[in-house]
């Protein structure tokens, strides 16, 4: 009885993590041309120092000055350092009054290990627009939950940038815009355009508007349980992913619906998942639009795939926490209020 009754007064940190609601309080200042960005690696290690070169002419290029973080350059084994040292240059530009914005360098693995070693407090006081894609996932998800301000999904400082994402990131970051996103034309000489077509999924159409959560579904995925993934009741949930075999989309999305992450949802918009196709024989096996429309096109709402975000060279930047209306007929996305001031 008294190990019992020690386990009942035991703290609540020792409780199993809850999902926090999405606290989006504040909106980060708008870029000027000029400001200083902080630049991080969070995740996996570029391969040499002339990559962070070629980044750094990038920012410049789009009228912004770039920083480095102190161990930007570090590396362990396939991480760009240890995990606290990475933590500390999220740390360091967020506490960084000179630096206006934040860039990741790239993605890969290892943004959630950081996760418990950043100074909540300092970040929730100091909101800034925090860049990236894929892994970063994981700090947009934790912000989206413990910091309460808008965070980009959207090309990390070390993608293309070509003009298409750069005028969807300028739009929005540095002019406050309210875009609508509609796919590029597929430049085919056909009548009927193929290429870069959205589909709804299942019975999915219409038009629902909410605060956009989401980003990587592996990532996503794997936050599940944690303190870091916030509640998705009211949101409008946007997933992309590369190199997933679809039955580990499957598997993915099966664990989200069972999580409840699926559950209160008012829309969902899938961008591209490249390469994910099955490797060996799949003969008899499900697509991906099978397994989309399995898990999302009988949700109750409006659902469609094929947007223009995810492991491809130019994309749409989506602000997390930003509310949207999506229109799964028309396959549109639009920003419903700037995310910036």
């Amino acid at each position: 009885m008294a190990g019992l009754a020690a386990l009942l007064s035991a703290p609540a940190a020792m409780a199993q993590p809850r999902a926090r609601s999405a606290m989006v309080t504040r909106k980060p200042q708008r870029l000027k041309v000029g400001d200083t960005v902080g630049l991080i690696e969070p995740a996996s290690a570029s391969d040499e120092p002339f990559q962070i070169q070629l980044v750094e002419e990038a920012i410049i290029a789009m009228g912004l000055k770039p920083k480095r973080a102190p161990h930007i350059l570090n590396r362990y084994g396939y991480l760009a350092g240890a995990d606290r040292d990475r933590a500390a240059d999220v740390n360091a530009m967020f506490a960084d009054k000179d630096v206006k914005a934040i860039f990741a360098v790239r993605g890969g693995w290892g943004s959630a290990r950081l996760l418990p070693f950043l100074d909540w407090d300092m970040i929730r006081a100091n909101p800034k627009l925090l860049t990236g894609f894929s892994d970063i996932t994981a700090l947009h998800m934790a912000i989206a939950a413990k910091g309460g301000f808008v965070s980009l999904h959207g090309p990390n400082a070390g993608s293309a940038w070509g003009k298409s994402s750069w005028d969807s990131f300028r739009n929005i970051a540095f002019e406050a815009g309210t875009p609508t996103f509609v796919n590029p034309d597929g430049g085919e000489d056909r009548l009927v355009q193929r290429r870069w077509r959205t589909r709804v999924l299942g019975s999915g159409k219409g038009k629902a508007q909410g605060k956009l959560l989401g980003g990587n579904l592996t990532v996503l995925t794997a936050l599940a349980g944690t303190a870091y993934l916030p509640s998705f009741d009211g949101a409008i949930l946007f997933l992309e992913d590369v190199g997933e075999a679809e039955y580990r989309i499957d598997r993915m999305l099966t664990q989200l619906g069972q999580a409840g992450v699926l559950k209160n949802l008012k829309g969902v918009v899938f961008g591209q998942c490249t390469d994910c196709v099955s490797t060996g024989s799949s003969f008899g096996g499900f697509t991906l639009n099978d397994v989309l429309t399995q898990h999302l096109g009988g949700l109750g709402v409006p659902a469609y795939q094929g947007a223009w975000f995810g492991h491809i060279t130019d994309q749409f930047t989506l602000p997390v926490g930003g509310l949207a209306e999506i229109d799964a007929d028309a396959g549109t996305l639009r920003l419903l209020e700037p995310v910036v001031v």
